[in-house]
């Protein structure tokens, strides 16, 4: 559910630096406002959360924070709404929604991790869908191999197995290749978050609190 912004304090929009690649996501939209000046609308999203680990989508007009909202976030600005979420690896949603019903994704900041995944899918297409054939792939086999495991520890337990029976996997792999598959899917899971790429099935839908 998508929740209300808050009024912002009107604090200045701090500059990208190198050391936040996959600690904050920031997104802008340039339009023409209402007297037809150009505006800029950012989305600044820190993952670490505040000091109570609440992640919060920060919007600004112009460089300044015009408003804030717990996520996933809608915000109404003239023409129609930013709708803001995440997903357990990065943002899955970061789009402008007109109010004629068209939609499109705002553009990552080019110091950005998602700005430099984009413009590698600029200026090297075909490398870049080779990395995200790649991720899918990697996904796909991390759930075959993974997802049958778990359902066979998960059945082992007392209570469960005498009410439903244990499973019994059909892959049994060592502990160096199951920790090997699990560093391999987070790394493939927040490449297609650099894309803004979200399925729930590959993207641990499970553990997304909110669509």
């Amino acid at each position: 559910m998508l929740r209300k912004a808050k009024p912002g304090d009107d604090h200045p929009l701090q500059r990208y630096r190198w050391w936040q690649l996959f600690s904050r996501s920031l997104f802008h939209l340039r339009q023409d406002g209402i007297a037809g000046a150009l505006e800029v609308w950012s989305v600044d999203v820190r993952h670490g959360g505040d000091s109570n680990g609440e992640v919060w989508a920060l919007l600004y007009l112009d460089g300044r924070n015009h408003s804030r909202s717990k996520l996933p976030a809608a915000f109404r600005i003239p023409g129609g709404t930013i709708e803001v979420a995440t997903s357990s690896y990065g943002l899955k949603r970061c789009h402008y929604v007109a109010d004629d019903g068209t939609a499109r994704m705002l553009v990552p900041d080019p110091a950005s991790a998602e700005g430099r995944r984009a413009r590698l899918d600029h200026t090297r297409p075909a490398l870049s869908r080779a990395i995200g054939v790649v991720s899918v792939v990697v996904l796909v086999i991390a759930l075959v191999l993974g997802v049958p495991q778990i359902i066979e520890d998960i059945t082992r337990i007392p209570p469960i197995a005498d009410a439903v029976g244990t499973f019994i996997s059909p892959f049994h792999l060592p502990a160096w290749a199951n920790i090997s598959l699990v560093v391999a899917g987070l790394v493939a899971s927040t490449e297609r978050a650099l894309r803004m790429r979200y399925n729930w099935i590959l993207d641990g839908g499970l553990f997304d609190g909110d669509d």
